[in-house]
């Protein structure tokens, strides 16, 4: 078995990676993101959270856009991160993958609460645990708690997956501007002081204060996700 970069990842992946260019679960996509996990967990080792967003089915900010209460409109978002974890749970544990899925908000019925020691010794049994419901608390995109989480489980880095193309950090918006450029490594400070679209503000502070590096990768380019343990710089942008 060779050695993985980082023996201990959380991997951010948003709802919309879930919906393969739609809405809601596209079971293609679902099977290739699980294949995916499966090949870094029982390929190379490594210990894999899995923190899933829920903009496939809710996002809170439209919902608030349209007039809803914000923590009224965030709660059904964190409902909706609970339907993706259990759909990726089900195809995991088809392809002979232990998981368990645990919630910021109780749910006992189909999850587990979130419980840090807990999540720890999974991982160790050699489980892939899914993290659902963000934190439990409005006004906060995944991206946070996917970095809470990475050093409260004492990952070594937080992996955010993205899709639709995007495969890395760009000086701009590549859709918008054909002039930006792909970064290779960029540092927190560059991040937060241009702009950059990586994580939101507060995942990257808290990412920087805590020395977790970031890669910004896309999920959905088959193998990715195993170049990235392997140590494969062609790969996505490492944030550090």
């Amino acid at each position: 078995m060779a050695e993985p970069r980082w023996s201990r990842v959380v991997l951010k992946l948003s709802g919309e990676a879930f919906a393969g260019g739609g809405t809601g679960i596209d079971g293609t996509t679902l099977r290739m993101l699980a294949n995916e996990i499966v090949e870094v967990r029982q390929g190379l080792g490594t210990d894999i959270a899995v923190v899933v967003g829920g903009g496939n089915f809710w996002r809170g900010q439209i919902g608030a856009g349209e007039g809803m209460d914000r923590a009224q409109a965030d709660q059904m978002g964190m409902l909706a991160t609970v339907i993706n974890a259990l759909g990726l749970q089900d195809v995991l544990e088809r392809m002979g993958q232990p998981t368990r899925v645990q919630s910021a908000v109780h749910m006992e019925q189909i999850a587990e609460p979130y419980i840090r020691r807990r999540a720890i010794r999974h991982l160790e049994k050699g489980r892939v645990v899914i993290l659902a419901a963000g934190m439990g608390s409005p006004f906060f995109t995944t991206d946070t708690p996917a970095a809470l989480r990475a050093a409260e489980i004492e990952a070594h880095a937080v992996l955010k997956g993205t899709h639709s193309g995007v495969d890395g950090v760009y000086t701009a918006d590549p859709k918008l501007d054909p002039t930006a450029t792909k970064l290779t490594e960029v540092t927190y400070m560059d991040v937060l002081n241009r702009g950059l679209n990586v994580m939101d503000p507060t995942s990257i502070t808290f990412c920087m204060d805590n020395s977790l590096p970031i890669v910004v990768f896309d999920v959905t380019t088959p193998g990715n996700l195993r170049r990235v343990l392997d140590g494969d710089e062609g790969v996505g942008t490492l944030v550090r």
